[in-house]
């Protein structure tokens, strides 16, 4: 089982003990998005003396804690499932949470984290965002979520895109390259 350095950033207990299958690490719990500043203390400590991945749900909570962490503590690293990587499979109730993930789904996002890159240069423009339809036109939805997954960023909105590709300082080459990746595999199930 692979030896994780950074502290993991989770939701909830249920993630840890999904994480400890997983992989062998340290988890700091933000008990959900009621987030204080106690944690974010911790936080920052674990970062400034490990490092930390933030590693919240593909959710509406999960970003929102994303957010909070990220401006008090810039700098940290992020992993990202998919909703469908973290939806649970067995029951009649929905419910998205990395507790419902597959340890290799897990291990998965934990090989792709992405850092963020502080006052970091813009990497990609509004104007790029909109000449490939990922913001401005009736399928920019579903290419964001669809390029969010490719990336490994999670799902944004189209003004939460631009700033966590300059975030992450993913360039519009790098987008591009995803975009035709993308296409080429619709291309090919067209098949």
């Amino acid at each position: 089982m692979d030896k994780i350095k950074e502290i993991i950033v989770v939701e909830g207990r249920d993630d840890t003990k999904k994480l400890a299958l997983a992989v062998d690490c340290d988890t700091i719990e933000t008990r959900g998005s009621a987030i204080n500043r106690d944690i974010l203390n911790q936080i920052e400590l674990a970062h400034q003396t490990r490092g930390v991945i933030v590693f919240t749900d593909p959710d509406g909570p999960g970003e929102a804690i994303r957010k909070i962490i990220s401006e008090a503590v810039p700098g940290v690293k992020h992993a990202f499932l998919t909703k469908d990587e973290a939806r649970r499979k067995s029951e009649t109730k929905e419910s998205i949470g990395i507790e419902h993930a597959s340890v290799d789904a897990i291990r998965r996002a934990l090989s792709q984290v992405v850092e963020e890159k502080v006052q970091a240069e813009p990497t990609v423009s509004k104007q790029f965002l909109i000449k490939h339809d990922l913001i401005g036109s009736p399928q920019s939805r579903a290419l964001r979520g669809a390029l969010g997954e490719e990336l490994r960023i999670g799902y944004t909105n189209g003004k939460q895109l631009e700033k966590r590709l300059n975030m992450f300082g993913i360039t519009e080459n790098e987008v591009s390259e995803a975009l035709s990746k993308m296409k080429e595999e619709r291309d090919d199930d067209k098949l």
